[in-house]
């Protein structure tokens, strides 16, 4: 720890265990305590033990999928991780494909959308049209 850096006992344990993923660095630099609060609060339900290994790694397995982080490396160790905790291909199979359905807002959003621009564009090349002289 440097005089202007506080201590950030979970970032290191995450780093030092090979748990740290390369894209919060960044945020890590800008602010260090905020990086480390944000870890306590992910962390929290694992480190409570309300839900077992397995579950966590299901979860873990499910975040790191998602649509929104796409985070490979934690994809591959959390499915190595469960598969030692006793996971089934088709558990994970399972997760992996609720984890897909985060992307049916795209079509949620877009196929209505979809619909009423045909429909205008429909109504529009049907009206009357008239010609200029």
């Amino acid at each position: 720890m440097t005089p202007n850096r506080p201590a950030t006992p979970i970032c290191d344990q995450l780093r030092a265990a090979g748990e740290w993923n390369p894209n919060w660095q960044p945020f890590y630099e800008l602010d260090p305590a905020w990086t480390e609060g944000f870890m306590a609060v992910g962390l929290r339900p694992m480190l409570a033990g309300a839900l077992n290994a397995k579950t966590m790694e299901f979860i873990a397995i499910a975040v790191d999928a998602s649509c929104t982080h796409m985070y490979g490396p934690g994809v591959r160790r959390h499915i190595r991780k469960a598969l030692e905790l006793g996971a089934t291909k088709e558990e994970i199979a399972a997760v992996l494909q609720l984890t897909s359905v985060l992307g049916i807002h795209t079509m949620s959003l877009g196929a209505p959308i979809l619909l009423e621009e045909i429909a205008a564009k429909h109504s529009a090349d049907a009206s009357p049209r008239t010609t200029a002289r």
